[in-house]
């Protein structure tokens, strides 16, 4: 059995969908006979967060539990920080 998400309205219906604006229209993907004649261009949606131009890279370090609990006892934006560190060790 299937089981219904609370969030979900109740007996949705065309009728009630919002109406697309002309904005929307013209950025939407455009297919004729199942053939994308035009995709679409950005997104339908509110604009995100800008993209980094120096995104950070997500790995998995190994750090004594006494330099783990220090930099987490200072509180949020420990892993912030352990980075400048590093950083500022490299000189960077």
């Amino acid at each position: 059995m299937t089981v219904k998400n609370a969030s979900s309205p109740p007996n949705w219906d065309d009728d009630d969908l919002p109406e697309w604006t002309e904005d929307q229209f013209a950025r939407a993907q455009l297919s004729i006979g199942g053939k994308v004649v035009r995709h679409a261009q950005g997104t339908l949606t509110k604009p995100g967060r800008p993209k980094s131009t120096d995104p950070k890279k997500q790995v998995t370090l190994r750090l004594d539990s006494a330099v783990l609990e220090a930099f987490r006892a200072k509180g949020p934006g420990w892993q912030s920080r352990i980075n400048a560190e590093l950083r500022k060790a490299l000189g960077i």
